[in-house]
């Protein structure tokens, strides 16, 4: 099952996510990228079955996808 040290991943999925950013990716794929990485990390690191891992995959992404648009905003107006 997901367990609390498994939030860990949604850092390391912005990370990932910054990245693949500095190596050229448009912005508008950054969240693409934080579902696959999700995706990646429910059904491969955690030790669930297939349908949960997705899901799980599923929901560290979109987490992550958010928390890093959000971020993204924030810093953006506190520039303005």
């Amino acid at each position: 099952m997901f367990e609390i040290y498994d939030v860990a991943i949604l850092p390391l999925i912005i990370g990932i996510v910054a990245l693949f950013k500095r190596a050229g990716l448009p912005a508008k794929y950054s969240p693409f990228i934080a579902v696959i990485c999700g995706l990646a990390f429910g059904i491969f690191y955690l030790d669930v079955e297939l349908k949960q891992g997705i899901l799980v995959g599923l929901m560290i992404g979109l987490s992550a996808s958010g928390l890093y648009s959000g971020t993204k905003n924030m810093m953006q107006k506190d520039g303005d």
